[in-house]
């Protein structure tokens, strides 16, 4: 992946539109000097892309390198048990990506040597591995020329090139076209708009607060010379956390990351105010979801 400009020298800018190159330039000296950027292995960006799913960067970094201290290649995570990558997911949230993390690493030895391949094509193939995780470990490891957009690159194309304030629920047909079309040809300078854009829309073109004065494009952004409307559209989170399913089901997990041996969830002291309906609930999903197992003999469960 491309690295800020206090690691490497400025290159020259591709024939492409100049917001393009605007952003790239930006990026060189603004970028966040991340560990899983330019200096780490494939399957570190890999494991960096499963885990900022859903999660912010400043709660992954620490996990990530205990992670990767712990499990440098594919082959040492797979050689660990499904529990061991569970239990060492901690509190990041959505344990069911430590799952597939831990599959993928099994795959990526049975079928790769234990190597991170490096086409689209077999990175879809992988557990837990979709379009987008897979256009960024080509791009961000590989340095190839792969459609990567999430939610920030969205934001900040939607905005600077037709003025809307916040990207649609769902992508459209029309929409990755015109992102493809403002890639820049050459592999490298596809990758660095990669990474530009995605941290522009993180650390300057946010949803609910626009730092314009910050910005490369304010000059040219189309959504700034419209005034900057619709930002009160932007989501907030008022959904309550304490109380739900999903902190329920956290709550059980991290009971049974901290038992030495198999535990019995029903009942137990430190799930007592949790109605039983809700604990029988959220104990099935789990079981479902291959996170958990039970004896049945004991009813006893286990990571």
């Amino acid at each position: 992946m491309p690295t800020s400009s206090k690691n490497a020298p400025v290159r020259g800018v591709s024939e492409t539109d100049p917001r393009v190159d605007a952003v790239r330039v930006w990026f060189r000296d603004a970028g966040r000097d991340l560990p899983w950027r330019g200096r780490t292995t494939p399957w570190g960006v890999l494991v960096s892309e499963i885990m900022l799913q859903q999660t912010p960067v400043v709660r992954v970094e620490p996990v990530w390198r205990e992670w990767m201290a712990r499990w440098p290649t594919p082959a040492a995570l797979a050689a660990d048990t499904q529990a061991d990558a569970v239990r060492a997911w901690g509190r990041l949230g959505y344990p069911r990506r430590a799952k597939r993390l831990w599959e993928c690493a099994v795959a990526l030895v049975a079928d790769h040597g234990g190597e991170v391949p490096s086409t689209l094509e077999e990175l879809r193939a992988l557990p837990g591995v979709g379009d987008y995780t897979a256009a960024a470990v080509v791009s961000f490891a590989f340095h190839g020329r792969a459609l990567v957009l999430d939610t920030n690159v969205r934001r900040v194309i939607g905005r600077a090139w037709r003025g809307e304030p916040l990207p649609a629920a769902h992508q459209t047909v029309g929409e990755r076209a015109h992102a493809a079309a403002l890639m820049p040809a050459d592999d490298a300078g596809a990758a660095e708009w990669a990474v530009a854009s995605m941290e522009l829309g993180a650390l300057v073109c946010t949803a609910r607060v626009a730092r314009c004065d910050e910005c490369p494009l304010a000059s040219s952004c189309a959504w700034f010379a419209a005034g900057c409307p619709g930002l009160e559209a932007a989501p907030r989170r008022t959904q309550p956390w304490h109380g739900t399913d999903r902190q329920v089901r956290g709550r059980i997990m991290a009971l049974l990351r901290a038992a030495s041996s198999p535990v019995n969830i029903t009942g137990h002291a430190a799930l007592a105010d949790v109605a039983p309906g809700q604990l029988d609930r959220c104990l099935e999903g789990l079981l479902v979801d291959g996170l958990v197992t039970r004896d049945d003999a004991t009813g006893r469960v286990s990571l």
